[in-house]
């Protein structure tokens, strides 16, 4: 199959949208990463992107709505409660995905045989018109080969993908980085199953006290059923193993420079701040203060690892656990499956 690489004019949305009318499967940017799309009440289109990514069935998937009207005009869900409403209200568009029990309209492929449907509304401008110009809602998993990091340009899909999929809408780098934050309304309590840039603090502002879920900070155990995309134990992965590094700057600089400065096959992932004190290939994703620019930057960074292409091992540093933190921690735990050295 011959990928073919669109812009985001009128008539590239138009060409985008007949592919997913005629059942197929086309690469469309958001706010967050880039998006594999396909009908979402159309349960063969959305086998291929299972097919495409090399994903398991078992993983569900996030809907793509073009406005919140979307909901009841397509009987999405059996309930719209109203902390549901609430959050759409103070969030939408944007990153945050709402889980709710789903109407029989939704195919068993995207729910993974749940009985829950997760739906977001992007603030992306040119995902919001494809979907709109599809005359569909759209079931959109990260655009790349399941487990690895997920895509921030047109560029990282086709470096996946080519030739997997029909096409790709190239809308520019993606403005936040990380996948949406994924909360359930489908428990007595909210509860948190992904973080994102949508924090727990935002959450419980608008809807009060919530849950978190323990696979977004620990391993998923072998017998659980994933409720969400991302809880899987490896996750966003380069193909160099990752190893995060837990203690303060100086230690973590002191600990790469003494073990590793002349060793051309180790990367280091770090704060801007540290770059000049690290004698190892730095590859710097913000300030250390800077919580939004490294989740803008981090899969890109994942990314560079890989076309970098002489590393084995990659080392970085280990988040906070709190507000935006959580979101890059949950990220990089995956990525480096669980591995952790603690250097305090």
């Amino acid at each position: 199959m011959n990928t073919l690489l669109l812009g985001n004019t009128k008539e590239d949305i138009k060409t985008a949208a007949k592919f997913l009318k005629n059942g197929g499967v086309v690469a469309m940017p958001t706010e967050t990463v880039y998006g594999l799309a396909a009908d979402a009440l159309n349960g063969d289109a959305v086998k291929k992107i299972f097919l495409a990514k090399r994903r398991p069935m078992d993983n569900p998937l996030i809907v793509h709505i073009s406005e919140i009207e979307d909901i009841k005009r397509f009987n999405l869900v059996s309930d719209f409660p109203q902390k549901a409403k609430m959050l759409a209200e103070h969030f939408w568009p944007g990153p945050l995905t709402i889980i709710m029990n789903k109407s029989d309209i939704i195919p068993d492929e995207v729910s993974a045989g749940l009985s829950t449907v997760a739906i977001r509304l992007p603030s992306h401008e040119v995902a919001r018109n494809l979907i709109k110009e599809s005359g569909t809602v759209l079931a959109a998993p990260s655009a790349n080969r399941s487990g690895s990091p997920s895509p921030t340009t047109a560029q990282h899909v086709l470096n996946d993908l080519s030739g997997d999929i029909e096409a790709v809408v190239d809308g520019g780098m993606c403005d936040v980085g990380l996948e949406s934050t994924v909360i359930t309304l489908a428990t007595k309590t909210p509860r948190l199953l992904r973080p994102g840039l949508v924090t727990v603090e935002e959450i419980e502002a608008v809807i009060g006290k919530i849950d978190v879920d323990h696979a977004v900070l620990f391993k998923l155990k072998s017998d659980e059923k994933v409720a969400s995309p991302g809880m899987k134990y490896k996750h966003y992965a380069p193909k160099a193993k990752v190893v995060l590094l837990n203690g303060e700057s100086d230690k973590f600089i002191s600990f790469v420079n003494d073990e590793y400065a002349k060793d051309s096959t180790v990367g280091v992932i770090c704060y801007d701040e540290d770059v000049q004190s690290i004698n190892a290939k730095a590859i710097p994703i913000g300030k250390a203060d800077d919580l939004e620019t490294q989740a803008h930057l981090l899969f890109y960074a994942l990314r560079q690892v890989d076309e970098l292409d002489s590393f084995t091992t990659v080392y970085a540093h280990c988040p906070i656990k709190t507000g935006v933190g959580m979101a890059l921690y949950n990220r990089l735990i995956r990525a480096a499956s669980f591995e952790v050295i603690d250097l305090e």
